[in-house]
């Protein structure tokens, strides 16, 4: 994903990044309103609604809410595109440190991914 962005450092140091308000919204709020983190920490229904109708995973559930790509989340992760899919398998078992990382990766709570 292309960014237009500008880093500011201090003492050589990245410190501050500047980007288009619009950019600003979209990796803060998602691009559907559906796409936001509730602050009390708690599910959205309609999270849950993806999960259950479509027999996914909460990992994939949570992304497909949060209006992210498996590209996306492996680049925020520091992985490849495949093992990022294969995490968010319905059968799949991720470590609690792999279910934090990603937890961390879309801003959200472990116990709001549902471990």
């Amino acid at each position: 994903m292309d960014i237009n962005h500008t880093i500011l450092e201090t003492n050589g140091k990245p410190a501050f990044v500047v980007l288009p308000y619009d950019e600003y919204l979209r990796l803060t709020e998602g691009e559907k309103p559906s796409g936001r983190i509730p602050a009390d920490g708690t599910t959205p229904h309609e999270v849950m609604r993806l999960c259950v109708k479509n027999d996914w995973s909460m990992i994939r559930a949570w992304r497909e809410h949060l209006g992210l790509t498996q590209t996306e989340m492996a680049r925020r992760l520091d992985i490849r595109q495949p093992s990022y899919a294969a995490m968010e398998a319905p059968d799949a078992k991720p470590k609690k440190a792999t279910r934090e990382r990603i937890a961390a990766a879309m801003g959200i709570s472990l116990e709001q991914l549902g471990f």
